[in-house]
């Protein structure tokens, strides 16, 4: 009436609970291997999304003013359009030349890059400003056109003037830049950090060669 267990049938019975158990321990340890690699996956990401939002942060460009130099106030146009800008406190050493003015006016957009002399620019000549073509220069505080390997903003060089040519579109056209127009200036560092700069130019210029708020 009763079935008779033997020691065979207890063998297979442990080796089949044997055989379940390790199984078992070796889904668990996938498992845990999987979670670690997971952990350390996401660990890292948030690294990199945290040095990131950092660079976004601190290697900006502040802008400081913007003025523009009128040209024929008669004709109420202007000769430069000047934004002083330095680094944004903590800021690790930003290079002009890999930055880029993302820049919209009465003429379009364009995207500028920092003059490299390749063209009809010379950077140890004065009153240069007509020959920038898509491009923008710094000068440092002596006035002087700054070449793209020292326009760096670091300890020794702390602030810089971006000057750019309104008679370069998007700013002018058949027209300079001047009264009453409007433009828009995106400056974007090499990390990506980016700057809103606004222009308005006055309704009315008084007299050639003043300096007027932008």
């Amino acid at each position: 009436m009763f079935e008779t267990i033997t020691n065979d049938d207890r063998g297979q019975v442990g080796i089949g609970t044997l055989i379940v158990f390790i199984a078992m321990v070796l889904v668990a340890a996938i498992a845990a291997g999987v979670l670690i690699n997971t952990a350390g996956l996401l660990q890292s990401q948030a690294e990199a999304t945290g040095e990131e939002s950092t660079d976004l942060v601190s290697e900006r460009i502040d802008a400081t003013s913007a003025v523009g130099i009128v040209e024929d106030a008669d004709s109420g146009n202007l000769s430069e359009i000047r934004v002083g800008i330095t680094a944004a406190p903590g800021a690790d050493d930003i290079a002009l030349e890999d930055t880029i003015v993302q820049a919209v006016g009465p003429n379009g957009q364009a995207n500028l890059v920092y003059e490299d002399g390749s063209g009809s620019f010379d950077f140890d000549s004065d009153d240069q400003v007509s020959n920038l073509d898509g491009t923008f220069v710094a000068e440092n505080d002596n006035d002087e056109y700054v070449a793209p390997s020292d326009a760096v903003l670091d300890e020794e060089n702390d602030d810089f003037t971006l000057v750019f040519n309104p008679a370069d579109e998007p700013f002018g056209d058949s027209e300079n830049f001047g009264e009453g127009d409007q433009s828009t200036l995106d400056i974007v560092s090499p990390s990506s950090a980016t700057t809103q700069v606004d222009l308005t130019a006055p309704d009315l210029f008084s007299e050639d060669g003043e300096a007027v708020r932008l």
